[in-house]
């Protein structure tokens, strides 16, 4: 018995260090690409930062932020949305 329970202890051991290798991994590709990104919307301006595993979602998520601070409700935020930004900047 004692040597079944030595087994059982290991497999999950071995599944704990697997998961948190998976997520330490995970975490790191999602932050690869870096970009700030300045949006124009109703005479104003404003620039975030933003972090993706691909650049379409940090671009995407700068200008969600930028958007967010320009825009004045919701129905503003989505024409925000709609507008290109002004810049985009690969960050390092």
């Amino acid at each position: 018995m004692a040597k079944k329970t030595t087994h059982v202890r290991w497999i999950i051991a071995a599944a704990i260090v697997a998961l948190l290798g998976v997520l330490v991994y995970s975490s790191l590709q999602q932050t690869r690409q870096r970009f700030e990104v300045c949006v124009s919307f109703h005479g104003a301006s404003h620039c975030a930062i933003a972090a993706g595993s691909t650049r379409e979602q940090a671009v995407r998520s700068a200008q969600e932020i930028d958007c967010e601070m320009l825009a004045r409700g919701r129905d503003e935020t989505m024409v925000c949305l709609d507008v290109s930004p002004a810049s985009i900047q690969s960050v390092k």
